[in-house]
């Protein structure tokens, strides 16, 4: 082991990744591409084999395996234990009991859960795992994306958490993030509430005839977001892993959390999920879009229209008189105008309200958003840029809760979140206090 027991400053040179599927291989992967060590476990090797397939042949020579049933012992000779199996915490609770048996001394452990808080997985743990435990999320495509959220419990030692953030940054190339043990911590919380949330009101555009396209597009470069919109995230990450997400909100998500409206599918794509219709992952039976083959050889690609419930051609998107300015669209009064305010809108509004319960601070969201969902600006700073007073007269006249931070804002001796010049910026705290922004890697 690099080191020991009460030791002021841990390292990770080694790495055991408990659960070979896509996250599990990928942050295998990406382990040996920095040079360490790394064991890959599973309940076959068919299984574990299949997780190789994800690391470059020049990494193979750092990498052991074995099964979780067979070779659990192996874990005893590595600085960090990574669980990355099945969404299910009945499971993950007996495979960290096991774990906290056989696991060195001054070794480090975590969950790569996306959404199960780190208390309900540590309730009546260990002492001694509770302070070497913490939560480290990585979003799919490991190799690719940047976003690492790094999440302590109420017991985690200081410098297990800088251990897990310095491996981050400086071996992975990472951007880390540090959250707070909520329901799906940052990223997620954010950025399923825009799907979810939007599901449900884009349902009276899409009544009064805009096109499922028209909603992807105006919610794509008109407000800096990927041109995937929301239809096309959805069928990217797939319906049956939104429907979990949905379910694991609807019990953890805190009484009162607009989300709750939100964690079940309209009538519509529930019938999509009921059908196997998830998205790209069904090929032929696709999600709300699909790419079919004709007789010839030929593809077209179609859509699902939700109000019809039948295949039809893909239509160009409706984008007359759609702002270019970034953001523009959401004061626009036009049914783009108001379509994409009630749904990014509402997104940077909810947004504006978690903070301080899922960070400490508006960087680390900005960060987590910017970082794992690929927005061109995090919410505050899309806040700033739209204009804070002007997004809170928009509020009010709605006669909608005020968010918390833009509360805080209002009643601050600063206009906007962020100030100062770029390379000294200052950020806006709960306390109305200012703070230096962290630099980012």
């Amino acid at each position: 082991m690099s080191e020991t027991v009460g030791a002021s400053k841990r390292t990770i040179e080694s790495v055991a990744v408990i659960g070979c599927g896509t996250m599990g291989a990928g942050i295998a992967a990406a382990s040996a591409a920095a040079g360490c060590r790394v064991l890959m476990l599973d309940l076959t090797p068919e299984a574990v084999e299949r997780g190789l397939e994800q690391v470059d042949d020049e990494h193979r020579h750092l990498i052991d395996t074995g099964t979780i049933d067979g070779d659990l012992d192996k874990i005893a000779a590595y600085d960090w234990v990574c669980e990355a199996v099945v969404e299910d915490l009945d499971i993950k609770r007996d495979l960290f009991s096991r774990v906290e048996e056989v696991r060195s001394p001054g070794s480090v452990v975590s969950s790569n859960t996306s959404g199960i808080p780190l208390r309900s997985i540590l309730d009546g743990m260990p002492d001694r795992l509770r302070a070497d435990m913490a939560i480290t999320h990585f979003f799919n495509p490991v190799r690719v994306m940047k976003l690492f959220e790094l999440v302590p419990g109420s017991d985690t030692s200081p410098d297990v958490i800088e251990a897990f953030a310095r491996f981050g940054e400086t071996s992975l190339s990472k951007g880390v993030v540090r959250a707070k043990d909520t329901v799906n911590f940052i990223g997620n919380r954010i950025g399923c509430f825009f799907m979810l949330a939007g599901l449900h009101r884009a349902k009276p555009y899409l009544e009064s005839g805009m096109s499922q396209e028209t909603i992807d597009a105006v919610l794509g470069q008109p407000i800096g977001l990927p041109p995937t919109g929301l239809y096309g995230l959805i069928d990217l990450i797939g319906l049956d892993v939104m429907d979990l997400v949905g379910k694991n909100l609807a019990v953890n998500l805190p009484p009162g959390d607009p989300g709750h409206r939100f964690t079940s599918f309209p009538a519509a794509e529930q019938g999509m999920l009921e059908r196997g219709q998830l998205g790209r992952k069904s090929r032929q039976l696709g999600g709300f879009s699909r790419v079919r083959k004709e007789p010839d050889g030929s593809k077209t690609k179609e859509t699902f229209d939700l109000r019809t419930q039948e295949w039809r051609a893909v239509q160009p998107p409706d984008l007359d008189g759609v702002s270019t300015d970034l953001g523009g669209v959401l004061f626009q009064d036009t049914e783009q105008g108001r379509m994409a305010w009630d749904i990014f809108g509402g997104a940077l509004c909810y947004a504006a309200d978690l903070v301080p319960e899922i960070a400490d601070d508006i960087a680390n969201v900005d960060n987590a958003i910017r970082w794992g969902f690929n927005w061109q600006l995090g919410p505050f700073e899309m806040l700033d840029h739209l204009g804070p007073d002007r997004v809170l007269e928009r509020v009010e006249q709605q006669g909608l809760a005020v968010p918390t931070m833009l509360a805080v804002l209002a009643d601050s001796d600063v206009d906007t979140f962020y100030s100062g010049p770029t390379d000294d910026r200052l950020m806006l705290m709960p306390d109305r206090s200012l703070a230096p922004v962290p630099p980012t890697a």
